[in-house]
């Protein structure tokens, strides 16, 4: 099939769900080869198979990772440099909420681990096949989440001290907002594009893995007061190929506008002390 992005090849995570999944499956209709990384094998095939009917298009692969542990994520930037010689857009996506403090195997919060050392390490991995590759994107799903906390305390990263499930949420996503900025500054003249993104409060599974008031809570007024994964996607998908952000870089977006940020995600000296 011929499109928009025919020929283009595109990584995403967290591929198996919600706005995740629905941006995969629009790009594959605009003519993409995609890639997408889940956790489980059954889901995750059956998310593919889903999406080459949907969208027409048969160029659709999987890659199986736990990308809250270093070893999986690592493991994923080989095979996928195994499969593929060149990577037009890589779509940072997978994240979730954990209502209770736990850490990797690594050793890192797991809120942390997965929704920004997954970002941050997965994309240095394939930085040079994007560089290769350019002009090329990275897309990076934060939220507006980032407002909740003022600023990054370095001397508790892991929230050991005290711990939010929100609070440590709204840091990962202040997090990605960081991490987008200096990579942004990085990569000035390299043809490599990277913004970020607010999707809105969206209806999918975020926070229903959660046990208690807080999955009780997500299972009863995400239906009620969430947008549709459709609309919480259009955002990724725009940035992810349209013209129209063509060289566009270090930028926050929702509702495919660019927007403003709070004062401590524009913090350069922050973005490069978390880096």
């Amino acid at each position: 099939m011929a499109g928009q992005m025919d020929g283009k090849v595109i990584l995403i995570t967290g591929g198996t769900n919600g706005i995740g999944k629905v941006a995969a499956r629009e790009l594959a209709k605009q003519g993409a080869k995609i890639a997408i990384v889940g956790r489980n094998p059954s889901k995750t095939r059956d998310v593919v198979r889903e999406i080459k009917k949907e969208s027409g298009n048969d160029d659709v692969d999987m890659l199986i990772a736990d990308l809250s542990v270093i070893s999986e994520i690592r493991g994923t930037a080989t095979e996928f440099r195994e499969r593929y010689n060149r990577l037009d857009v890589l779509i940072n996506n997978a994240g979730a909420f954990f209502s209770e403090r736990k850490n990797t195997p690594d050793g890192y919060e797991r809120t942390f681990a997965l929704n920004h050392l997954s970002y941050f390490l997965l994309t240095n991995l394939l930085l040079d096949m994007l560089k290769d590759s350019a002009p090329s994107r990275v897309v990076n799903t934060s939220s507006g989440a980032h407002t909740m906390t003022k600023g990054l305390d370095f001397d508790d990263l892991q929230n050991e001290k005290s711990y939010s499930g929100w609070g440590a949420y709204g840091q990962s996503k202040l997090d990605n907002i960081l991490f987008t900025r200096e990579l942004a500054k990085r990569l000035e003249g390299t043809g490599v594009t990277v913004n970020s993104l607010h999707p809105g409060f969206v209806n999918t599974g975020f926070g229903k893995n959660n046990s208690g008031i807080i999955g009780a809570a997500m299972n009863l007024f995400t239906p009620l007061l969430g947008r549709s994964p459709e609309k919480g996607a259009e955002t990724i998908v725009y940035l992810a190929s349209s013209p129209e952000v063509e060289g566009v870089t270090g930028k926050y977006f929702s509702d495919k506008k660019e927007i403003g940020v709070s004062a401590a995600a524009r913090d350069p000296e922050q973005a490069k002390r978390l880096w």
